[in-house]
């Protein structure tokens, strides 16, 4: 069984783990081309989602409740980070 600590460290260390396999695509390969702003911009968009998983965990008493707000999360998540990636939807807001 995971203690308190370990959670929280899990649910923060997915973001490094994520933003990592882009980083070394950058550093091997001149297909990826990723500038620092991109970097910084996944990496507050990432621990931000963290931060509202963690603060649900903690937070929250029904585990209905927990699993309903995190997908959620993860769901706006999976809507942001295309629109701003590439612009999928074709608004503003990506810059398109």
């Amino acid at each position: 069984m995971m203690t308190q600590k370990q959670k929280t460290c899990t649910v923060y260390a997915i973001p490094l783990v994520v933003l990592s396999i882009p980083l070394l695509g950058n550093l091997f390969s001149k297909e990826v081309n990723s500038s620092g702003a991109d970097f910084l911009i996944a990496e507050v968009l990432l621990f931000t989602t963290a931060f509202l998983i963690n603060l649900v965990r903690n937070r929250i008493k029904k585990q209905s409740q927990k699993v309903l707000i995190t997908i959620f999360i993860l769901l706006a998540l999976t809507l942001i980070w295309p629109k701003l990636a590439v612009g999928i939807f074709g608004s503003p807001f990506a810059g398109s």
